[in-house]
C-alpha cells in the first residue's frame, strides 16, 4: 500500500465524539456527494472507489441517524481501474442536510463549510480528516518532493478549506486545476502539522523518520559538494603556483630571489597540494618557524606576479 493509502486506513480507524462524526461526515459528503431530486423526493449519493471509506460513510449514517442506506457497487472500464462504491441515503435527507450544513437556503448544491458544523477545534480536526480521507493526496516522504493536496469542485469550497488548514497555521495554499480546485501544502514540517492535527500519528512518525533521513543525506550531500568544491580549487590554485615557479626556475636565478619567495617555493615544490592553511603549519617543520597564511598568500602573488611579467616580456 501506498503511503497516502496507509495514512487514510489509520484515520478511518479513528474513534470520534458525536460532533466530531458529524464534521467528518459532512466533509465527506460535501466533496464526494451530490444531492439530488426525484419522484421519491431528496435522495444524497455518495461515490468512492475505496470500500473502507464507503463503510465508514454507512457506519457514520447509521450511528447518527439510525437509519439503513443502499449501497450499488459499478465496475470502470478503463484497465486497473477501481470499482466505484455509491452510496444511497433516502430517509432523513432533509434532516441529514441541514445538520451537516450540506446545502445552501436558496441552492441545491454544496457550498463552503458551515460554521455550526466546526465550531469546537476538536470538529475543525475532524472536517479536515474526513476532506482528506474524500479527495486527499499526500506524496510519500521517500519521494523527490513534498506536497500534500484536498480536491474540490468549487473555488467557494476550497477557500474555506485552505481558511479551516490556515485555523491550524498549515501555510495552504490553492491552485486551480483543469477539474476543480486545490487547497495545498508543500512544506515538510507543515505537512507533518496537518498529520498531527487530523490524529494520523503513525504516519506522522513515519513522515518525520524519512524526511529526517533524507535531509540528513542532503546534509552529507552539501558537506561532501562543499569539500570537493574547496579541494579543487586548492589544486587549481596549487597548480598555477607550480606553473608560476616553474617559470621562475627555467629564466631566473632562483638563489637571487628574496628569501621570503624562496621559502614559499620550497614548501609548494614539497608539498604540491597542500592549502595554505596546511602550508603555514607545515613552514614550522621545514624552516623552525611559522609563516602565516596570509604572508604565504602574499608570496605566492608576488611569484605569479613575476611570472607573469616574465611571460609578457617574452611576448613582447
Amino acid at each position: 500500500m501506498s503511503f497516502a493509502s496507509n495514512t487514510k486506513s489509520e484515520l478511518l480507524s479513528l474513534k470520534a465524539d458525536k460532533c466530531c462524526q458529524l464534521a467528518e461526515l459532512s466533509a465527506l459528503l460535501t466533496l464526494n456527494g451530490n444531492i439530488n431530486l426525484s419522484s421519491n423526493g431528496l435522495r444524497i449519493e455518495f461515490q468512492t472507489t475505496n470500500i473502507q471509506i464507503a463503510r465508514k460513510v454507512i457506519k457514520s449514517t447509521k450511528e447518527l441517524y439510525n437509519i439503513e442506506v443502499d449501497i450499488l457497487s459499478k465496475k470502470q472500464m478503463k484497465l486497473k481501474k477501481k470499482d466505484i462504491y455509491i452510496i444511497v441515503i433516502r430517509s432523513r435527507v432533509n434532516e441529514i442536510i441541514n445538520e451537516l450544513g450540506l446545502m445552501n437556503t436558496n441552492e441545491n448544491y454544496f457550498i463552503g463549510i458551515d460554521d455550526t458544523v466546526v465550531l469546537k477545534e476538536c470538529c475543525k480536526r475532524s472536517y479536515l480528516r474526513g476532506a482528506f480521507l474524500a479527495s486527499g493526496s499526500i506524496n510519500s516522504p521517500i519521494s523527490s518532493s513534498y506536497h500534500l493536496e484536498i480536491h474540490s469542485n468549487t473555488e467557494e469550497h476550497v477557500n474555506a478549506l485552505k481558511d479551516l488548514m490556515n485555523y491550524f497555521n498549515l501555510n495552504t495554499k490553492v491552485s486551480k486545476k483543469k477539474r476543480g480546485y486545490i487547497a495545498y501544502i508543500k512544506e515538510s514540517e507543515k505537512i507533518s502539522d496537518f498529520l498531527r492535527v487530523v490524529g494520523a500519528i503513525s504516519a506522522l512518525f513515519e513522515f518525520e523518520d524519512e524526511r529526517i533521513k533524507r535531509d540528513f543525506v542532503n546534509s552529507i550531500t552539501r558537506v561532501m559538494n562543499m569539500e570537493i568544491a574547496n579541494q579543487n580549487k586548492t589544486l587549481e590554485a596549487a597548480n598555477k603556483q607550480l606553473r608560476s615557479i616553474s617559470v621562475l626556475e627555467n629564466m631566473v636565478d632562483i638563489s637571487r630571489l628574496p628569501t621570503s619567495m624562496k621559502e614559499a617555493i620550497e614548501l609548494r615544490k614539497k608539498f604540491p597540494e597542500s592549502s595554505l592553511n596546511e602550508l603555514s603549519d607545515l613552514s614550522f617543520e621545514t624552516f623552525n618557524k611559522r609563516i602565516s597564511k596570509s604572508a604565504l598568500n602574499h608570496r605566492f602573488r608576488s611569484i605569479n606576479d613575476l611570472s607573469n611579467q616574465i611571460l609578457e616580456g617574452l611576448n613582447e
